[in-house]
């Protein structure tokens, strides 16, 4: 089964990678406050779906594709109803959703970035 997920092209140091996934659609939301990436404008959320057979190989790319200077604000996340990746810049979660204590640990490593908490509210 695919996946689909989110990835935030402002979080991307090399874009490279968004060739080597389908984009379903592509959506700009505006930076607010809250979202603590002042260095950005606006958002463009990629929507995108990614292959069984290729999601390890795109997981690695975009772990290291993440904008370095900024690591510690961005990740992205692709899931299947079975399972889910979160992907941090040199660092990819592979969480079984069935299993949701499993995602304490992304949360955890996401907060310890500095990531904002409402962003990992979905990580239950």
């Amino acid at each position: 089964m695919n996946y689909k997920g989110i990835i935030i092209e402002e979080s991307l140091e090399n874009k490279d990678v968004l060739q080597d996934v389908v984009i379903l659609k592509t959506e700009i939301s505006p930076v607010e406050e809250k979202d603590k990436t002042p260095w950005v404008e606006n958002w463009t959320l990629c929507t995108v779906e990614i292959s069984e057979n290729k999601v390890e190989e795109i997981a690695e790319k975009i772990s290291k594709a993440i904008d370095d200077k900024h690591a510690g604000s961005w990740f992205a996340d692709f899931e299947n109803g079975t399972w889910h990746y979160i992907i941090f810049r040199d660092k990819v979660f592979k969480v079984e959703m069935a299993h949701t204590e499993q995602y304490e640990a992304v949360r955890e490593y996401g907060k310890a970035l500095g990531i904002p908490e409402y962003q990992l509210g979905f990580l239950n």
